[in-house]
């Protein structure tokens, strides 16, 4: 979807006229009929106000372009898990699950894997070590576990 589109759809669905949107996110309502038509897309600081006021990621605003995965665990993000940081901005890094009010909850991977391993379905019917080693592969591949 298009970020002009995105931009309608959650202003509508927020119940906001383009010059209650145009207050909150400091420009002009021609600002935002030039996005809702696809003239010009907000700059990135407006984008991050965007964000805040429609509750929904920068990459939801700009039409999903990129796949998110969470950089600790490995789930796949939507807006809905995304984490925050303490002033309510979004952290498209991290699932809300493992950070969380500007804390991550788990401070080593052995604590994560020890979750993983006691938490995630098993439909193979691996061994713990089995599925231990299985987890460690994929978590090394994170950002927040190359350090």
């Amino acid at each position: 979807m298009e970020t002009k589109t995105v931009i309608l759809e959650l202003r509508t669905k927020h119940g906001l006229s383009q010059d209650e949107l145009a207050e909150q996110v400091f420009v002009t309502r021609q600002a935002v009929s030039r996005w809702e038509n696809g003239e010009t897309v907000p700059n990135t600081e407006t984008l991050k106000l965007l964000s805040k006021v429609l509750d929904v990621s920068i990459n939801t605003l700009l039409g999903s372009p990129r796949k998110l995965f969470c950089q600790c665990c490995g789930m796949p993000l939507e807006d809905s898990f995304i984490s925050k940081e303490p002033d309510g901005e979004f952290n498209e890094d991290y699932c809300k699950w493992c950070y969380a009010e500007g804390r991550f909850v788990y401070p080593s991977k052995e604590e994560l894997l020890d979750f993983l391993v006691e938490n995630v379905p098993n439909p193979e019917n691996l061994q713990k070590e089995q599925r231990r080693a299985q987890f460690d592969g994929l978590l090394s591949q994170l950002k927040h576990w190359e350090r």
